[in-house]
C-alpha cells in the first residue's frame, strides 16, 4: 500500500503532547479550514474508541469512521513514546491506518505521523490518482503541523485552568476559540439557545448553559453553578443581507444590544462574578475612513454599523458597574474558508475572476482566523487590556494588493476592476455598509500589550488558512 509520513518539532513534552490529543478540541483545531468536516462522535484515542465524521463536498457527503488502536502513554513516565492508531473501519479509502507518535526530543518533543492507505479501485485509482492523493496529505499534514506547534507553544502561557463561558460557540470563531480553550486545559460552558443542546457536552471539559435574547431569559442558577472565571461573547445577528430591511436592522441591532445587555446583567447578578467579560465589536465602529490610521483612540465613524458599535459596547455598562474587567474586542475582516468575507472572495478569484472595487484603495482590516482565537485568548488572561482592543492584523491592506495576493495564492491572475457604481447598485446595503468602506485599523494595545502574531503577513495568512503556505513542500 502507499504510505505517507511527515515529522515536526513541538515546543512542549511528549507528555504535554499527548495530552492535547486526547481532548476533543484538537480535532476540531487540526481539521483544514478548507474542508467541510463535521464531527459527529468522539469517544477519545484509547483502544476500542471510535471517531466519526462527516466529509462534505459541495452536495455530496460520506461518512467516515475510524477506530482507536495501539495506545500506549509510555512518555507520561518517561519511558519512551507515547502513540496512538486510527483504522478506517468505513470511509472514503479501500484502507487507512494512521500513527500518531510523540517522541521526546531535547527542544519539547517530536509528532511523527505515519499512515498508510488504499484508494478505492487501486491500482487504476494508484495509478491515475496517487499523486494527486500524496499531494493532499503533504498539504493537509503541513497545515496540520502549524497548527499544532503553535497552539502548544501558545498553551505554555496561557497560565492555570480556567473555566470559560462562551455565546456563539458554534460560530466560525466560537467553534475554534472554544477548542484551542479545550486544548489548554481549560473548561468550556457554552451559552445555548435551545434547551435540548443542554446535554450535548462530550466530557467534564465542557458545560451548557441555557438562554434566550428574544425572550429575555438566562438560567441564573446554572450560570452561578459553573462559576467562570472568563465570558467571551461573540453571539450576534449576521450582518450579512442584500437589503437591510426594518426588520434586519432591529435584528441586528437587537441581537447586540439586548444579548449584551442580557448577560452583562446576568454577570453583575452573580454570587461571584468572572474576573472579565470579554464583549465583541467589530472593526465596523470606525466607519468610512479612507486612509486614516486608526487605532483605538480613534473615534467612533458615521454609518448604521457604526451606530450598532457604539450602542454594543455601552451594553455592558451593568457588568463595568459591578467591578469585572470589560474588554471590547473590535474584530476585522476574519481570513477563513470556512465561512464569511475569504469565503464568499475565494471562490470567483479561484475561477480567475477575482477583482477589486473601483481603484482598489479601501483598506481592509484582516486578521487571520488562528491570530483572532489567539488575540482572544492573550485579552482573557492579560489584566492590563480593558476597553476597546481592535483584533487585525498590524498592517490592513488596500482591496487591490488584497485580491491580487489571494489569486497568486491560488495561481490565478485577477485584473478585475468592478466599478463603484455597480457594487452599490448590486451589492445593496451589505456593499454600502461593508465592501465600499476603508478602514486601515491598526493593533496598536494587542502589540503594546506584547501580542505576538503568528501570521502578521497577508502572503503567509492566505497560505496557511488555504492550504498553499510557502514551507508547504
Amino acid at each position: 500500500m502507499p504510505t505517507f509520513s511527515a515529522s515536526t518539532v513541538v515546543p512542549a513534552a511528549a507528555s504535554e503532547l499527548f495530552d492535547w490529543h486526547e481532548r476533543p478540541g484538537a480535532f476540531v483545531r487540526l481539521t483544514p479550514p478548507w474542508q467541510d468536516v463535521e464531527l459527529e462522535l468522539w469517544e477519545g484515542i484509547r483502544n476500542g474508541d471510535r471517531a466519526v465524521m462527516r466529509l462534505r463536498l459541495g452536495p455530496l457527503s460520506t461518512r467516515w469512521v475510524a477506530e482507536h488502536h495501539a495506545y500506549s502513554d509510555a512518555c507520561r513516565d518517561g519511558e519512551g513514546a507515547c502513540q496512538f492508531q486510527d483504522i478506517q473501519v468505513d470511509g472514503p479509502f479501500a484502507a487507512w491506518s494512521h500513527v500518531h507518535r510523540m517522541v521526546p526530543a531535547a527542544k519539547g518533543s517530536t509528532l511523527h505521523d505515519e499512515i498508510e492507505y488504499q484508494l478505492p479501485l487501486a491500482p487504476v485509482s494508484t495509478a491515475l490518482g496517487g499523486f494527486v492523493a500524496d499531494g493532499q496529505l503533504v498539504r493537509l499534514f503541513a497545515y496540520r503541523h502549524r497548527v499544532t506547534r503553535e497552539d502548544l507553544r501558545r498553551h505554555a502561557m496561557a497560565g492555570p485552568p480556567q473555566t470559560i463561558a462562551i455565546t456563539g460557540a458554534s460560530g466560525t470563531i466560537g467553534r475554534q476559540l472554544a477548542a484551542f480553550l479545550t486544548g489548554a486545559g481549560h473548561r468550556v460552558v457554552r451559552l445555548v439557545r435551545n434547551r435540548s443542546a443542554l446535554g450535548t457536552a462530550t466530557g467534564p471539559q465542557e458545560g451548557a448553559v441555557y438562554w434566550n435574547v428574544r425572550d429575555g431569559e438566562i438560567d441564573q442558577e446554572a450560570l452561578d453553578r459553573e462559576a467562570p472565571d472568563a465570558v467571551v461573547h461573540l453571539a450576534g445577528e449576521s450582518i450579512v443581507a442584500l437589503r437591510y430591511t426594518e426588520a434586519k436592522r432591529r435584528a441586528i441591532w437587537e441581537s447586540r444590544t439586548k444579548g449584551t445587555q442580557l448577560l452583562s446583567r446576568a454577570l453583575a447578578s452573580m454570587s461571584r462574578p468572572p474576573r472579565v467579560f470579554v464583549s465583541a465589536s467589530a472593526s465596523g465602529y470606525y466607519g468610512d475612513r479612507g486612509s486614516e490610521r486608526l487605532d483605538e483612540a480613534s473615534g467612533p465613524g458615521d454609518g448604521f454599523l457604526a451606530d450598532v458599535c457604539r450602542a454594543w459596547e455601552a451594553s455592558t455598562a451593568e457588568a463595568e458597574a459591578a467591578g469585572i474587567r470589560v474588554v471590547h474586542p473590535r474584530i476585522g475582516l476574519v481570513l477563513t474558508p470556512a465561512g464569511g468575507f475569504l469565503k464568499t472572495l475565494a471562490a470567483p478569484t479561484a475561477l480567475g475572476l477575482g477583482g477589486w472595487i473601483g481603484e482598489g484603495r479601501n483598506y481592509l482590516p484582516w486578521i487571520a482566523i488562528d491570530d483572532a482565537v489567539y488575540a482572544l485568548a492573550h485579552v482573557i488572561t492579560d489584566d492590563s487590556l480593558s476597553g476597546p482592543v481592535n483584533l487585525s492584523a498590524p498592517e490592513p491592506t488596500p482591496s487591490k494588493p488584497f485580491v491580487q495576493t489571494l489569486a497568486d495564492t491560488l495561481d490565478r491572475p485577477a485584473v478585475l476592476s468592478v466599478p463603484r457604481s455597480v457594487v452599490r447598485t448590486l451589492g445593496g446595503d451589505v456593499a454600502r455598509e461593508l465592501a465600499l468602506k476603508s478602514s486601515r485599523m491598526v493593533p496598536a494595545r494587542l502589540v503594546g500589550a506584547g501580542f505576538e502574531f503568528a501570521y502578521p503577513d497577508l502572503h503567509h495568512a492566505l497560505g496557511h488558512v488555504l492550504g498553499r503556505a510557502p514551507d508547504t513542500p
